[in-house]
């Protein structure tokens, strides 16, 4: 009894072992026993052939896109720092506080610096008067040089005299304009419109060059950063239209407004930007995005999900008929999925494709095709 089970579970195996793994030598064999039953009837008919549905397709041209995961970011952020030391006289702004262009963050206390400015004005005028008695005194020299009452040596020093004195006055002027230069580091201003990430500098802070002031980030318009790799880095051109959809489920649409020329050494990908409108301000800095990129065009048949199939080695595909309705197996290249069906490349512009029963189907054998219609 044990034998008999043994020998009847070999059997069993090698049965299955045939069906799975070897279907196409059985089906080949199969086929050509039928065929040489055909020639001895000489009476072919299509009872023994495997009935499939096919569609017949046209490619169209379809335009590919590129899926990204990426983050919001501002188009402009900045610190805005003191370029002098003051302690601050003004009373803070809070952040979240939308700041205009040039709008007053930060005043210090000017000290003695209006008394510099003073000084530094006076020194013009002393100056000034030097260079006024410089000139009486070359013009006097030079007159009598030409009575020959006065020596040459006597001119030179006068023409240096006014010559000194016009350096004078060119160096009292610079310390009015540093003097000056010096009050208006006193109010430190938005460099542009944006939001405040910061509150401003407390009121009676010691400022020293270099300390923050405040820090003031633009989000209209905002940026959608995402990273490329170089695979599909020639896909994109500057100006393509890109959409993006948050984690809120929010969607977006903007153009590619920046593509990176240099590869990031670590992960070999380029930086991609997006730039978007965001005049309420609702889009943040920092936020996932998955991000969806269109590139250029390309041929491809749009077919039902149940049409693809894997070859003995996994590689996926499709079966196609051909004009004496021989079915083999062809690699197809997946572009993207839709509601409608599922775009796929690599196959000719013309092709009749089985949809139905390609499972049952091995190469080169001979199937029964009935088609169906397109919108079906």
């Amino acid at each position: 009894m044990k034998l008999l089970s043994l020998l009847t579970a070999a059997l069993v195996t090698l049965f299955l072992y045939a069906l799975v793994l070897e279907r196409d030598a059985l089906r080949a064999f199969a086929s050509g026993s039928e065929e040489e039953i055909v020639q001895e009837d000489e009476t072919p008919t299509f009872e023994n052939l495997v009935s499939v549905v096919a569609l017949k397709s046209t490619a169209q041209s379809v335009e590919n896109a590129i899926l990204l995961r990426g983050e919001t970011e501002a188009s402009r952020q900045v610190v805005v720092s003191a370029e002098t030391s003051g302690r601050v006289i003004s009373d803070p702004i809070r952040k979240g506080a939308f700041v205009e262009t040039g709008q007053l963050l930060c005043e210090l206390d000017p000290g003695t610096r209006a008394s510099a400015v003073a000084e530094a004005v006076a020194r013009v005028s002393e100056a000034r008067a030097r260079e006024i008695e410089a000139g009486i005194n070359l013009n006097a020299a030079e007159r009598l040089g030409e009575g020959g009452f006065a020596s040459e040596t006597r001119v030179a020093s006068a023409q240096a005299a006014q010559e000194a004195a016009l350096a004078g006055i060119q160096a009292a002027e610079a310390g009015v304009a540093a003097a000056q230069k010096e009050i208006e580091r006193l109010q430190i201003r938005a460099p542009f419109a944006g939001l405040l990430e910061s509150d401003t500098a407390e009121l009676g802070t010691l400022m020293q060059p270099g300390a923050a002031c405040a820090t003031v980030i633009q989000l209209d318009p905002v940026k959608i950063v995402g990273f490329v790799p170089e695979t599909d880095v020639a896909k994109i051109s500057l100006g393509a239209l890109a959409g993006a959809r948050l984690t809120s489920g929010r969607e977006l649409t903007g153009m590619v407004s920046f593509l990176s020329r240099s590869s990031d050494p670590q992960t070999r990908t380029f930086r991609v930007e997006i730039e978007m409108p965001n005049a309420d301000f609702s889009i943040l800095d920092g936020q996932t995005a998955e991000i969806l990129i269109a590139s250029s065009g390309s041929n491809a048949h749009l077919m039902p999900g149940s049409a693809l199939t894997l070859s003995n080695d996994g590689t996926l595909g499709v079966r196609i008929v051909d004009a004496d309705n021989i079915a083999q197996f062809t690699p197809v290249e997946y572009i993207r999925d839709t509601p409608e069906g599922i775009w796929l490349g690599g196959l000719a512009d013309e092709v009749t494709v089985i949809v139905e029963g390609q499972e049952y189907v091995g190469n080169g054998e001979k199937v029964d095709v009935h088609f169906r219609e397109v919108n079906q």
